[in-house]
């Protein structure tokens, strides 16, 4: 699917219209994913991930209707450093599960459903990119955050974590649609995250590989430049984090 112009509106869903701002990366691929959210017919609405403290962008947010609450999928600026000027414009709560993001509500609670706008929303603790990460089901489906992007891989900080988050989505019903914190919606999300599962594990062995040649006391930079060879090298310091993930996992589980 083809992503809309910045700046215009586009629904996806008869609950999730996205907003794609102006921040394309190596990281961000097309620019990061705002999600507007609200029931059929609601006059409020919820926003999901402001994005940066973008005064092209943020104003677009503060005329889609009044705004009942701000979520935050995790802390990463490219979500969340627009959230206070957000807040502040339409004087609306912010919740993410980092309460230190928080403002006048309290942190998120894995498992816990918010009611707002005419929707309910649960709230799934899938850590592993960062360790404050949740995903936001609403019916048929899930605002992904960075757990699971629109393509590529995320990075990591924590390797064991994200196989559980991964699991964890994989046993949630087939057909869910996933709306990614970067790139386009994916149709099934279970599917989707068996494929994430299935690649973090032939990374795995591939690091394994690279152990067995380099020797145990091998750096990240070393097992990358081995590994991650046919990889552009924009992306191999962003890949370096991930192996460091993957040598952490290794050494706590006995596998290295």
């Amino acid at each position: 699917m083809s992503h809309p112009a910045y700046g215009v509106l586009r629904e996806v869903s008869p609950t999730a219209s996205v907003l794609l701002e102006n921040n394309p990366s190596t990281m961000t691929l097309d620019g990061t994913n705002t999600w507007v959210l609200r029931a059929p017919g609601a006059r409020e609405c919820v926003i999901v991930d402001p994005g940066y403290q973008d005064l092209d962008h943020l104003p677009r947010l503060a005329e889609q209707g009044p705004v009942a609450l701000i979520l935050l999928t995790h802390h990463h600026p490219d979500h969340t450093e627009g959230a206070p000027w957000l807040a502040e414009r339409v004087q609306a709560p912010v919740r993410a599960f980092d309460a230190a993001l928080c403002r006048d509500a309290a942190p998120f609670a894995d498992g816990e459903v918010v009611s707002a706008a005419g929707l309910d929303i649960e709230v799934l603790h899938t850590p592993g990119h960062t360790a404050d990460s949740v995903c936001l089901r609403i019916g048929d489906q899930v605002l992904t955050g960075d757990t699971i992007l629109g393509r590529g891989t995320t990075v990591l900080t924590d390797l064991g974590s994200y196989l559980e988050s991964l699991r964890r989505l994989i046993e949630l019903p087939p057909g869910l649609l996933a709306l990614p914190g970067h790139g386009p919606e994916m149709a099934d999300l279970r599917v989707v995250a068996q494929e994430y599962l299935d690649h973090r594990e032939q990374r795995l062995d591939q690091v394994r590989a690279a152990l067995a040649k380099l020797g145990r006391h091998a750096t990240a930079r070393q097992v990358v430049e081995l590994v991650y060879a046919d990889v552009d090298r924009a992306l191999w310091t962003p890949a370096e984090h991930s192996v460091q993930a993957q040598l952490a996992y290794l050494r706590s589980t006995g596998h290295r």
